[in-house]
């Protein structure tokens, strides 16, 4: 296979948080980096996930981790919403551990059917 360049993920405007299978965080984007600031930003990378996540928010992650199961919801949070998007990656058909996008999405988002 030919090498991939991924560099666009850095400036992606989407934030990208990866973690192995125990929940170290392996990568942030500098839109996850800066999300997190508050928590260490970049620092974060070599952490667990699930330090991040207090009571309830951390049993459902580690569930979520464990089964290897998709978790889709949007969130309001000092005024923008956003669409989480969290799932289990694979490399080369195995299971890596979980990775999280949040999206910024308009209050009000068309929506369209198609056939």
């Amino acid at each position: 296979m030919d090498y991939v360049d991924f560099s666009w993920v850095k400036e992606f405007p989407a934030a990208i948080t990866v973690c192995d299978p125990d929940g170290i965080i392996l990568e942030m984007n500098d839109k996850s980096a800066k999300t997190f600031a508050a928590d260490g930003g970049l620092a974060l990378i070599g952490k667990n996930a699930l330090d991040c996540h207090p009571g309830e928010s951390r049993g459902k992650l580690e569930r979520l981790m464990a089964a290897r199961q998709k978790n889709v919801y949007t969130i309001e949070k000092n005024g923008v919403k956003k669409l989480i998007y969290q799932s289990p990656w694979f490399a080369e058909g195995q299971y890596a551990g979980f990775i999280e996008f949040a999206f910024e999405i308009p209050f009000d988002m068309p929506h369209f059917i198609r056939d």
